[in-house]
């Protein structure tokens, strides 16, 4: 595969004549730049009015091959990369000369090595490409010591017709092609055009940052071939280079992600975002999250108090569609704040902070749907706002956050997965310091700043979307095959048997008590119970527990009964001690009765039994255990998190959360 380089334009605040004087200095040889041996000249021409002068050398490179294999281990000279080097004079100054060039590098018939052999050598040339400027301006220094500080200008000289054909033919590429103001203008507007038709060098280190003399040239070539596919508007070259980031400069990679992402953005006419989207009123009063000043790296900081936010209550108002799109906004100014940033501080800045209070993180947001809503979320920016996160502050860390952690980590990519940084004591201002100035610190954290990101709180029902309203139906239709179905009739209680084959594993339920007062109990049983004659079908109908179990031998309770009303949305969580057969079970709220006769009374009536939606989830016991331990590792400062860990702390890990609203 031939490998291709591509310079940025570098600026020398020097005229073109002396510019071009100094080139010719580095040849035949340059001591400066040691992987260039030397070189020869095998093809030269100069137009009959000096004008156009056209040389072509052979050159000889010095590339250290690793391994025995390919080269012996030692060094060789090999035939450099196709090189085209263009210098012209600045189209804003013509005091100032542009030059930028470009390399191909093809070797063949070299035992099946040819691709490896490429890659080393190319990365070895651009490695000192940036000596290039250097090697220019020493030349520079060196004539002007020698007191040639100025070349007169080159002047058309009368030209008769016949001889004009013959100079029209000069044009074949050599090593450098060189283009002033005083000869023709065709080549020079073509070389840099108009402003923002080419990068200069001073302007990708002034405000896109640092890059290696590779990474600068596939951000040169992927936004050259945008420019020649995608007539019109092309993405800014800070977005182009934050797909470049994602895939690791991997140019076919990043311009694979990079179209489809274009593609997804006119189709859902994204650029327009921020002026068409205006958010619920509802979403601005309980969607607890905001822009709040800049980290101490000038990053621009969002804060989002998700502990504080009823997510599934947002979720049954609003529904998951106006969500993404509040989410992408945030996106979408988040970008745009970068930009005012580097403005502000005169440098580059990317990416921005995410700072998440998980103070009041419980079981309610591990709401089925609202999980799936979220890596909905997650899957969406990560395909299209890549190495916009520069790093997530997370404060106020819960015992429960493990179990979200499982859910989500998986779907993070890799590389953003290392910025998260995860405090879970209580001491947090002592490590915030560490990333925000302590007057940017919010009161809510111990800090002095007044921060007006909403509180969030519950979301009252009546806000809640109605099954009527056709344009959620779907959504809600989703929700209700998420979650099953439950009827309890008194003195017949709903049990649901599970099945744990490893200890240490998590148990997680969510349920909606629809009519009727229930109580919730989870207990651990040595055998699975029969379903029982009342209700044929049930996974367990109290045969155990109420018929025939004893107390303390066949079953025993591991999480005390909690009364439900109601109205409410229970949630909740339990680490595992042993394998075995856990039972959930639902009975009705009241005094103890005769069991039959409730049960005779109760399927023979049409008076009114408690129903409900419930749905549970079983983590395993070895993610569990990771995301735990991950945890716990940093609850003395800030820290990244393991990427894998292999045990856990006893004394935490048998906890469990039970959560109504």
């Amino acid at each position: 595969m031939v490998q291709k380089y591509q310079s940025p334009v570098r600026i020398y605040k020097y005229p073109f004549e002396l510019v071009m004087a100094a080139y010719e200095k580095r040849f035949p040889t340059c001591p400066q730049i040691p992987v260039f041996l030397g070189s020869e000249v095998v093809f030269e021409s100069r137009s009959a009015d000096g004008a156009v002068h056209v040389v072509e050398r052979s050159c000889r490179l010095r590339v250290e091959a690793p391994g025995p294999c390919v080269l012996g281990g030692g060094s060789w000279d090999c035939w450099p990369p196709r090189l085209l080097q263009a210098v012209t004079v600045h189209p804003e100054n013509e005091e100032w000369t542009c030059f930028e060039q470009s390399a191909s590098l093809d070797i063949r018939s070299f035992f099946g090595f040819e691709s490896a052999l490429e890659k080393i050598a190319m990365k070895q040339y651009t490695a000192n490409v940036k000596r290039g400027k250097e090697v220019i301006e020493h030349y520079l220094n060196e004539l002007i010591s020698q007191g040639i500080s100025h070349i007169p200008r080159w002047t058309p000289a009368p030209v008769r017709e016949e001889d004009t054909s013959s100079q029209a033919g000069l044009g074949d590429p050599g090593s450098l092609e060189v283009h002033g103001p005083r000869s023709t203008q065709g080549p020079a507007e073509e070389m840099v055009g108009t402003e923002g038709d080419k990068l200069d060098a001073d302007y990708i280190e002034r405000c896109l940052g640092h890059l290696t003399p590779m990474q600068e040239s596939c951000l040169i070539q992927l936004r050259h071939w945008l420019q020649e596919t995608h007539k019109g508007k092309i993405p800014k070259d800070q977005h182009i280079l934050r797909f470049l980031r994602a895939r690791d400069f991997h140019l076919d990679k990043a311009r694979e992600m990079l179209c489809q992402s274009l593609s997804w953005r006119k189709q859902h006419q994204v650029d327009l975002l921020l002026q068409t989207w205006h958010p619920p009123a509802l979403l601005e009063e309980f969607y607890a999250g905001g822009w709040h000043y800049q980290d101490i790296d000038g990053r621009p900081l969002y804060i989002l108090r998700l502990g504080h936010m009823d997510t599934k209550g947002l979720m049954k108002a609003v529904g998951e569609e106006a969500l993404l799109q509040h989410v992408l906004s945030v996106n979408e100014e988040g970008q745009k704040r970068c930009e005012g940033n580097t403005r502000q501080f005169g440098r580059p800045i990317s990416s921005w902070t995410c700072l998440v209070d998980l103070e009041g993180l419980n079981m309610r947001h591990l709401w089925r749907p609202g999980v799936k809503a979220l890596l909905r979320m997650i899957e969406v920016v990560e395909d299209h706002y890549p190495e916009t996160l520069g790093r997530l502050l997370i404060v106020r860390a819960p015992r429960v956050f493990p179990v979200l952690w499982t859910l989500i980590s998986p779907f993070i990519n890799e590389n953003t997965r290392q910025k998260f940084l995860i405090y879970s004591g209580s001491n947090y201002p002592g490590g915030l310091v560490d990333y925000l100035d302590k007057d940017v610190i919010p009161d809510f954290l111990g800090g002095e700043c007044l921060c007006n990101v909403p509180e969030g709180g519950l979301v009252p029902k009546s806000l809640y979307l109605m099954e009527e309203d056709q344009e959620h139906a779907e959504q809600l239709h989703e929700w209700r095959e998420t979650y099953q179905p439950a009827s309890v009739l008194r003195g017949a209680p709903h049990e649901v048997a599970v099945e744990i084959l490893e200890g240490e594993s998590v148990i997680t339920w969510d349920f909606d008590i629809l009519r009727g007062d229930v109580v919730f109990s989870l207990c651990y049983a040595k055998q699975a119970p029969q379903p029982g004659p009342w209700e044929p079908g049930a996974s367990a109908s109290g045969q155990l527990m109420d018929k025939g179990g004893t107390l303390g031998a066949d079953y025993s309770p591991v999480e005390a009964p909690l009364i439900c009303r109601e109205g409410e949305s229970i949630q909740g969580s339990h680490v595992t001690r042993w394998p075995g057969i856990y039972l959930l079970q639902w009975q009705v709220h009241g005094p103890p009765g005769n069991v039959v006769e409730d049960v005779l009374t109760a399927l023979h009536s049409p008076g009114p039994r408690c129903k409900l939606l419930y749905y549970y989830e079983v983590l395993a016991s070895e993610d569990f255990r990771g995301s735990m331990s991950s945890l716990e590792s940093c609850t003395s400062r800030f820290s990244q998190l393991s990427a894998t860990t292999s045990s856990s702390s006893s004394s935490q890990s048998h906890s469990s959360s039970l959560v109504s609203r």
